[in-house]
This record gives structure tokens, C-alpha cells and sequence, in this order.
């Protein structure tokens, strides 16, 4: 077996051929897996009810079941979103700016690939599709860890691309799945700085914090999403009714579902009974402070830490609040800088929200779901970032790039 550190400078000798691929050799790579993809539905599938069966028997909960769960529906819009990606402009070699110096000097300022990204990441399947795709377009090599629960998965996935590049003479070396997914393991893949420039964590808070405590690569803090929306005193209730629900209930295992609700004090006993009795029919748990409590007896009481809590379940909680100020700063302090929403009609508070809300993505009138690089017309995302550098919000092929300043003398000395 293979040690971290021969598997890295594998991966990181391939860096040299993709970086030099044209966009349309990598366009031509990235339509022949999304077909092989297509092709081999059968494999995935079979595969994938082996992860299945393993968390049942292990109690996974529902809404997590969901985001390992493939189908032939999910699996096709894989393809369609790798070939999404084959129809997007390749940013590699884009000149960002260019100036001439007064001593005649042209400096250009140009976007070139960061080269090995490793990615360690939990459940979700297409993840290893996406994040293969978005490195390759960019001319990254990857390592992926994924989680043990869709390790039979993901090993099909891996292995219909490495088949697709040998085919096509290209090193099948430039995406490699680490099949040993122990902690011990994934410890030491967070000090391979020697052979990886970025390590992308994707999953929940413990993952995040344990990727960041440990790892000497540097690190691009992802995904965990305790969304809020906020309803106005001059929100439209019938407007916001469908809104939470969608937020909410769509899909509750992923990170840009919401999670907590702030309703303003003047509106809460007329909203408040409406929300109860439309999240009752999808089965939801509010858990409410005080306040919310006495206006329905169909509320638990929250606790403090309800106010912080990623659920990725069918809970969410309510908090009132006596003016937009206090809803901003309660945001503030409890939200992951994720997605928050106002729902409002109110165009000065709407303003208010947008400038002060310290997140990546923050909306108007609107569901959290969007928070998507498909629904951004990105294409496939690497994930989304929570932090400000080096990229925030939705990660697509742009944010996967670096730069370098290319310049042009005619004989120049300083």
C-alpha cells in the first residue's frame, strides 16, 4: 500500500501536463466521463445501495440518508453538471489587468491553476463528481477523502473517471480517492503541504474545526450553514410562509437550508400561528423562546445552544425580536456566515440588512436554497465559503484559480 507521501507526489507530478492542456482537450475529457457517467448508471447505483444498507444498520437519520442516496435522476444530473462545466469559459490564462510602466515594462496580471487541492468531505456522492470536474477544467490535480458512508460509491465514481483519462492518455493520477478514510489518515493528508497548495473541508462543524486545528496546508473553510431568515414588521406574511417552508423543508440535510427564524415583535402573534400550523403539515419542531412559547403551546422552549445549532433536521428555531437592529445583531451572532434572508417591503430596512449582515450570501424576499453554484449559473461548486479569503460564497472554477504576473521588458535594469 501506497504511503500519503508517494501518493502526493504522484498526484503533484501531474500538475505539470494539466496545466498546459488546452480548454479543448479538458472540454473533450469532461464530456466523455459525464457520458460514461450515463453509461455506467447500473455500477453507481448498486454500489451506492451498498453505502445505503451500511447506514441504515448504522442509524443514519433521514435527511443524511437523502444526501448520500443517488437514483437515476441524481446521477443524470451529475453528468448534465459536468457538462455544464465543459460549456463554461475556462479561466486559466485570463488576463486580469495589464499596465505599461513608464520605463516601458507591460505588467499582465493573469489567472493560472493553484495546483493540488485535496478535499476531504462526508455523505454527498456528487462531490466527488463536482470537485473532479472543477479541477480539472482549472488544471488542478485533487485527492479526495470522502466519508466512509459512501465509500463504495465514491470508489465507482473515481474509477469511471480514472478509466475515462487513461482512454484518452491523460494521467488518471490527477484524481486520487483515499480509500483508507481513518481519522489517522486524514490527519496526516492535513500535513502534506509538501505536495498540496489547498485543503477544502466540506461537511459539518466538527470536520471544519478539525481541519483547521490541524492542517499546515492552507485552508478554505466550507460549508456548515446555520441559515436565518428574518420576517420583517413590514414583511408580506403570505409572501413569507412559502419562503420559510421551501428554506426549511426542500431538503433539510443540506447547509444552505434554514435553520433559524427571527420574527419582529410587532407581527409574531399574527405570523406566528400561521407558521405553526403550515410547518406542522412537513412535520417540522419549532423550538421558540419564551415569547413564541406563550403566543402557541405547539413550541418547545429553545435552549441557548438552539440558537447556534446547524440541525439538518426537520427543527428549527424562533427567536422575537423588538426591531431590525436587535434581528441583525442576534444574526450576527449566531450565524455561521452562510445565507441569511429579510423578508420585508420595507426598502430601507431591506438596505440595512444587506450592508450590515456579515455573510456570504445574503438575500432579500427570497429562499436560502439559491445558495448554489448551479443556481448562481457557476456551473458545479467546489463547495460553499464561509470565510473571506481567498474566495467567499459559492466556489466555482474562478475561485479555484490563483494569479500570476507575467512581464515583458526590452532590456530593462533598475
Amino acid at each position: 500500500m501506497e504511503s500519503l507521501e508517494e501518493i502526493g507526489k504522484k498526484v503533484k507530478e501531474t500538475t505539470s501536463k494539466l496545466n498546459t492542456m488546452s480548454s479543448k482537450e479538458k472540454n473533450e475529457l469532461l464530456r466523455k466521463v459525464a457520458q460514461e457517467i450515463g453509461n455506467h448508471q447500473k455500477e453507481i447505483l448498486e454500489a451506492n445501495q451498498k453505502d445505503i444498507e451500511e447506514a441504515i444498520k448504522n442509524g443514519m437519520k433521514e435527511s443524511l440518508i437523502d444526501r448520500l442516496k443517488l437514483d437515476e435522476v441524481r446521477i443524470l444530473d451529475m453528468a448534465k453538471g459536468i457538462e455544464k462545466i465543459a460549456d463554461l469559459n475556462d479561466p486559466i490564462g485570463e488576463t486580469i489587468e495589464g499596465k505599461t510602466l513608464e520605463n516601458g515594462l507591460e505588467i499582465l496580471k493573469r489567472r493560472v491553476p493553484l495546483g493540488v487541492i485535496a478535499i476531504i468531505y462526508e455523505s454527498r456522492p456528487n462531490v466527488t463528481l463536482d470537485a473532479f470536474g472543477l479541477c480539472f477544467k482549472t488544471g488542478n490535480a485533487v485527492i479526495l477523502r470522502g466519508g466512509s458512508d459512501a465509500i463504495h460509491t465514491n470508489i465507482a465514481i473515481t474509477n469511471i473517471i480514472k478509466n475515462t483519462l487513461t482512454s484518452l492518455e491523460i494521467d488518471s493520477n490527477c484524481i486520487w480517492l483515499l480509500e483508507d478514510t481513518s481519522r489517522e489518515t486524514t490527519i496526516q493528508l492535513m500535513k502534506l503541504n509538501q505536495y498540496v497548495d489547498v485543503l477544502i473541508p466540506r461537511g459539518g462543524a466538527g470536520l471544519i474545526k478539525t481541519v483547521v486545528e490541524n492542517s499546515t496546508i492552507p485552508v478554505i473553510e466550507t460549508g456548515t450553514g446555520n441559515c436565518h431568515i428574518y420576517v420583517d414588521e413590514f414583511a408580506d406574511l403570505e409572501m413569507a410562509l412559502p419562503i420559510i417552508e421551501n428554506a426549511k423543508t426542500q431538503r433539510t440535510g443540506v447547509c444552505n437550508a434554514c435553520e433559524s427564524l427571527v420574527i419582529h415583535k410587532a407581527i409574531a402573534k399574527q405570523f406566528i400561528p400561521m407558521l405553526v400550523e403550515t410547518l406542522a403539515k412537513k412535520q417540522v419542531e419549532i423550538r421558540g423562546d419564551k415569547e413564541a412559547c406563550e403566543i402557541s403551546n405547539k413550541i418547545q422552549l429553545a435552549t441557548e445552544e438552539d440558537w447556534g445549532t446547524e440541525y439538518l433536521d426537520l427543527i428549527l428555531s424562533l427567536k422575537i425580536v423588538n426591531n431590525l437592529e436587535e434581528a441583525i445583531q442576534h444574526i450576527n451572532q449566531y450565524s455561521t456566515k452562510h445565507s441569511e434572508s429579510i423578508i420585508t417591503k420595507n426598502y430601507e430596512n431591506a438596505r440595512k440588512f444587506l450592508n450590515e449582515i456579515d455573510s456570504s450570501c445574503v438575500y432579500v424576499n427570497s429562499s436560502t436554497r439559491f445558495t448554489d453554484g448551479g443556481e448562481f449559473g457557476l456551473g458545479a461548486e467546489i463547495g460553499i465559503s464561509t470565510q473571506k479569503l481567498h474566495a467567499r460564497g459559492p466556489m466555482g472554477l474562478k475561485e479555484l484559480t490563483t494569479t500570476k504576473y507575467v512581464i515583458y521588458g526590452n532590456g530593462q535594469i533598475r
